[in-house]
């Protein structure tokens, strides 16, 4: 299919060997390259990484892509070195790249602002006048007071009532993030919340999860334990204390011949491993559990294939590794809320009602004795993630459903100007 619209995509994370937001953005612009032409505009220390992939890896659709590369002067770099520093760098990133745009002189139908994900930040692109997409947009939910306490105590609630805070105050106050929502034609939302949380028209609103993967290539399972997965960073949001609390009850309850064919493996970091691994200690259940240090994601492939289970009670909006443990025909356990939980259903998983934290650790731990105790219902929910995987996970039905936007907003254009023309001769 030849190319017809043309679109500017500004994305301020790309790297096609990394995961997260950084690999999503890779993923939705070559997918997206099936069908458009495409101006793309990232940072400038993505070049080497989307050069060197370039290289190595045939991609059809790259040659519809011209990339750009823009920063910020390097005396403004300074303070982008932790989180907060990070986000207020690409909040100015995105005005920056007005006069970029400007200067350069790109020609384009439609204009899209791809990353990042957060709901309280801003594009500057509706300053060109032309149509444009704005997302995948995300949100997390508070998470609950009780399930921070038992973690990080008073302090960590503390930090994070200040981060929830300050998005309401750009929420309410951000004048340049009411105009984007005004300008936008289409807004791609991660969840169903952020409809809710950003009082959004519902004619612009396109419900479309960031979280996709590529088809699994599993590999033979080499171990005969029962085994339980969970990946993700090592802080609060992922919930991972519930994860080893709710296998440890499980496991207690399980005679010493069962103990011994029982796994649980933790793969990743952040600045809770050593308090999990002291949880871990302190549960007596360090002979089943294995933290394994972030692995590339060839390597994550075998773990994949030796689980059972994908336990993932995180309390986020999103779930990067969810379509990956359902790739894989991984039955998920997680939470009933917005992110995960909107990524299975009753055929690919379990999901837990949010309650009390003692009780949500008792029902986790009761699914989870379910799946092991009953091979069948097992099996059923592992033939529905891979069902679930197909038709609402791929890459390719990512790209299919936001160009099949960009020709909406262009038809809608052209009927708009040619409204205007007649209006004119009249």
């Amino acid at each position: 299919m030849s190319a017809s619209i043309k679109s500017l995509i500004t994305a301020y994370a790309i790297n096609p060997y990394k995961g997260s937001e950084d690999g999503t953005a890779w993923n939705i612009l070559i997918q997206v390259a099936k069908e458009n032409r495409i101006v793309a505009i990232t940072r400038e220390n993505n070049q080497d990484a989307i050069e060197q992939y370039l290289t190595e890896n045939d991609i059809p659709s790259a040659q519809n892509i011209q990339f750009e590369y823009f920063d910020l002067p390097y005396w403004m770099r300074f303070w982008k070195r932790k989180e907060k520093g990070a986000l207020l760098y690409a909040y100015l990133w995105q005005i920056g790249i007005v006069f970029f745009i400007w200067k350069r002189k790109f020609q384009f139908d439609v204009a899209h602002h791809l990353n990042f994900h957060c709901d309280w930040m801003p594009t500057f692109l509706w300053i060109f006048g032309k149509p444009f997409v704005w997302g995948p947009v995300g949100h997390h939910p508070k998470i609950e007071k009780a399930f921070i306490l038992q973690t990080g105590g008073w302090k960590a609630l503390l930090q994070d009532r200040i981060k929830w805070y300050v998005k309401k105050f750009f929420w309410t106050f951000d004048p340049f993030l009411k105009i984007t929502k005004w300008k936008a034609s289409k807004i791609l939302c991660i969840n169903s919340s952020v409809e809710k949380v950003l009082n959004l028209p519902k004619e612009k609103v396109v419900l479309l999860p960031a979280i996709a993967t590529e088809e699994a290539a599993i590999l033979p399972k080499s171990s005969q334990q029962f085994e339980l997965l969970s990946i993700g960073r090592f802080v609060h949001l992922k919930g991972f204390d519930l994860t080893i609390r709710a296998f440890a009850q499980f496991y207690e309850q399980q005679n010493p011949s069962i103990q011994a064919n029982l796994k649980l493996t933790l793969i990743g970091k952040g600045p809770l491993k050593n308090q999990l691994q002291n949880l871990v200690q302190q549960l007596n259940i360090g002979n089943a559990v294995a933290f394994v240090y972030w692995v590339n994601r060839s390597e994550l492939n075998t773990y994949f294939s030796n689980a059972d289970v994908f336990l993932f009670p995180s309390h986020e909006g999103a779930g990067m590794v969810v379509p990956e443990a359902l790739s894989f025909g991984l039955p998920v356990v997680c939470l009933d809320n917005i992110g995960p939980g909107e990524s299975i259903d009753e055929n690919s998983g379990i999901k837990i009602p949010i309650s009390d934290y003692l009780t949500t650790i008792k029902n986790l731990s009761i699914a989870i004795d379910k799946l092991y105790h009953h091979e069948a219902f097992r099996t059923k929910l592992s033939k529905g993630a891979k069902e679930r995987f197909e038709t609402y996970f791929t890459w390719h039905r990512k790209g299919s459903i936001i160009s099949k936007n960009y020709q909406e907003i262009d038809k809608s254009r052209f009927q708009k100007a040619s409204k205007k023309y007649k209006s004119s001769l009249a």
